[in-house]
């Protein structure tokens, strides 16, 4: 049995004892999976404080929700869904701006091949000043929409597969994609300056 089923499965048998009212059980949810919907939720709002309160909000609606919970997708995939949208909600009403504090963002941005590919066309990524890099990624996603914010943050930061995300926000994979796209090439153009330029040499 592989890690990942092994994850499902201890799902599965806790949710089914905190439906019964196993506070234990539940608890135990809450310290499994706190960790990486913090990390989306954080990545999606740039602030600590709004994280907190925010998955607060989550867990709650969870508690309340469980019991009505069926199995008809894996609970990992609900869990996020109910974060990813309470999220979404208040970032889009959120109407002032928070200072930016991602100093801790992962960078997997930097693994999308095309991404790389412009980086590196004629300089290594490596020549580059990866730390201002960083920090204008970490700005340029804050620029986004929230609906192609999630999206980045789920694929490029969290790792997650396509159909996964689709799975979560219960849009198309092509939706997916098409958020995607549409994000990396704002990220590019926001980041235009740090894409190699042809120094020609006078005569």
């Amino acid at each position: 049995m592989d890690e990942q089923e092994k994850s499902r499965r201890e799902d599965e048998d806790l949710v089914a004892r905190a439906q019964t009212g196993d506070a234990v059980a539940f608890d135990a949810l809450v310290m499994k999976h706190s960790p990486r919907l913090y990390a989306l939720v954080y990545h999606m709002t740039a602030n600590h404080d709004d994280t907190d309160d925010l998955l607060q909000d989550v867990w709650a609606k969870v508690y309340r929700s469980i019991g009505g919970f069926r199995g008809q997708s894996q609970f990992y995939t609900w869990l996020h869904s109910v974060a990813a949208n309470t999220t979404v909600n208040f970032v889009k009403k959120r109407t002032r701006r928070r200072t930016l504090n991602l100093d801790d963002l992962d960078s997997g941005i930097l693994q999308d091949k095309e991404f790389i590919e412009l980086q590196a066309a004629s300089t290594p990524v490596r020549d580059a000043d990866l730390g201002e890099l960083q920090k204008k990624i970490n700005e340029a996603i804050q620029q986004l929409t929230p609906d192609h914010r999630l999206v980045v943050t789920m694929f490029d930061i969290q790792g997650m597969p396509h159909a996964d995300i689709a799975k979560t926000l219960r849009i198309s994979e092509g939706t997916v994609r098409s958020r995607l796209f549409y994000a990396h090439q704002q990220l590019r153009t926001q980041l235009a300056e740090f894409a190699p330029t042809n120094h020609s040499t006078a005569p």
